[in-house]
């Protein structure tokens, strides 16, 4: 039988353990930085928001006009790189929030340490 002082330090220390996993999905899910979004956008896109690459991908934060029209960005503009800094990040806040990390940015979230 464990003695009750040590019950009550291993109730502590999963309360702690599950406190710090809610935090850090949390923190996965929360909006960005906006410091955060213009690293990334420099690793992108050169941090030129209005860039069209002729591959595909538009905008600061390169999104495909798939992932850009299911995500809602066509309330704002045909194509990514003709909306604003603002409302990119604010598509990408949403993708963010649904992928729960950076994933749809491998190689640049990889480069910068951001979760995947």
């Amino acid at each position: 039988m464990i003695p009750r002082v040590r019950r009550s330090a291993a109730a502590a220390a999963l309360l702690v353990c599950a406190g710090a996993a809610a935090t850090t999905q949390a923190q996965a899910q929360a909006p960005a930085p906006d410091r955060v979004w213009n690293r990334l956008a420099e690793c992108e896109s050169g941090g030129r928001w209005a860039l069209d690459s002729g591959n595909g991908y538009y905008g600061g934060l390169q999104f495909s006009r798939g992932t850009w029209s299911a995500y809602g960005g066509a309330e704002h503009a045909h194509y990514p790189h003709r909306a604003t800094r603002q409302q990119q990040i604010a598509i990408a806040e949403r993708l963010l929030g649904a992928e729960g990390g950076y994933g749809a940015w491998p190689a640049c979230a990889r480069e910068l340490g951001l979760p995947r």
